[in-house]
């Protein structure tokens, strides 16, 4: 389980007029441009290279409810940290599969993201405050606390601040930077408990499955020289499952015909078309004798008329959360590709 990050009240007022140095950390380096351009007030705001090329550091003056504050503003690039099983588990016969359901487990820095962790340490030990600008979810939240390990271990005294936001605009911004609030550590708790849960039901299954089936088939596909590694993912077998059975749904799908009768009216005013309640029938011979009633009867009286006035109003500005879910939902965009394009 995590401790509180700096316990209480955000405590915006500790330090008396005194200027403070904040360290700022967003999620990627164009949030981190974006937030330094917008609280900064210029489209160019000056920075400097950190230990990442990558990853600069922006340097502004900025109020936080009357604070003076030097702002230094900078990111990681999603997750900071890694988890994997202690060395002694790693390679593939130093244990039977179902050892690593209790095996223990570490979080660390991998090789690629060491630049970065050596620039928030470099940063956070001449700070006094740490504002964590990551996306405002439960990964976000685990990012943050990714972070706070990072840094706290060089300056234990850090008051730790969590802004939250939805878009990158203005006002939205604005209003994080004078409303900070603590992170929450339940949030990321429940993200290590995912993702150990994914790294032991994969790595166990994965190495059982294919240390017990891996020379059972003859794959065209397989060199001599290559190793043949049947994975298992505890999302992606569900998922997997759900499409087949659909596909099976589909396949046995016997479609059937059905009649519906169209009804509409012509006149000099235009044309207008009725629709049956009903819809359709799957009986032939029903749906015949209701057409020849219609037919005997061709004469229909117009009982009641609504008028409904429906004005389109232009639609509001999407927020980063809601953008990136549409562009999901009707595009098939990633989030990463939809941030590029917007």
């Amino acid at each position: 389980m995590r401790r509180g990050a700096g316990g209480g009240g955000p405590g915006l007022a500790a330090a008396g007029g005194r200027r403070l140095s904040v360290l700022n950390v967003a999620e990627k380096p164009s949030v981190a441009r974006s937030v330094a351009s917008i609280l900064s007030g210029s489209g160019n705001p000056p920075s400097r290279e950190g230990r990442s090329r990558y990853n600069r550091v922006f340097e502004f003056e900025y109020n936080i409810r009357g604070q003076p504050c030097l702002m230094l503003m900078t990111s990681v690039t999603g997750h900071l940290m890694e988890l994997d099983f202690d060395q002694r588990y790693r390679k593939w016969h130093s244990c039977d599969p179902s050892d690593l359901f209790s095996a223990p487990v570490q979080k660390f820095v991998p090789e690629d993201k060491l630049d970065i962790k050596r620039t928030l340490e470099e940063e956070a030990r001449k700070c006094q405050w740490l504002v964590l600008w990551l996306d405002c979810d439960r990964e976000g939240e685990n990012i943050a606390y990714e972070v706070i390990e990072v840094c706290t271990a060089v300056n234990p005294h850090l008051n730790i601040l969590r802004a939250h936001f939805s878009a990158l605009i203005n006002r939205e911004i604005h209003e994080a930077a004078q409303n900070l609030d603590r992170p929450n550590p339940l949030f990321a708790d429940a993200v290590d408990v995912r993702q150990e849960i994914d790294l032991r039901i994969g790595a166990s299954f994965t190495r059982f499955q294919t240390l017990l089936l891996g020379n059972a088939f003859n794959l065209d596909f397989a060199g001599e020289n290559r190793n043949i590694i049947l994975s298992y993912g505890p999302c992606q077998f569900p998922t997997l499952g759900f499409v087949v059975e659909r596909f099976w749904e589909i396949q046995s799908h016997e479609p059937e015909e059905f009649w519906a009768i169209n009804c509409s009216h012509d006149s000099e005013d235009g044309s207008a078309s009725f629709t049956w309640i009903r819809g359709h029938l799957f009986d032939y011979s029903s749906a015949l004798i209701i057409y020849e009633m219609c037919v005997e009867e061709p004469t229909a009286t117009v009982k009641k008329v609504n008028h409904q006035e429906k004005r389109k109003y232009p639609p509001y500005p999407l927020s980063t959360v809601e953008l990136q879910r549409r562009a999901s939902q009707y595009f098939r965009m990633s989030s990463e590709h939809t941030m590029k394009v917007s």
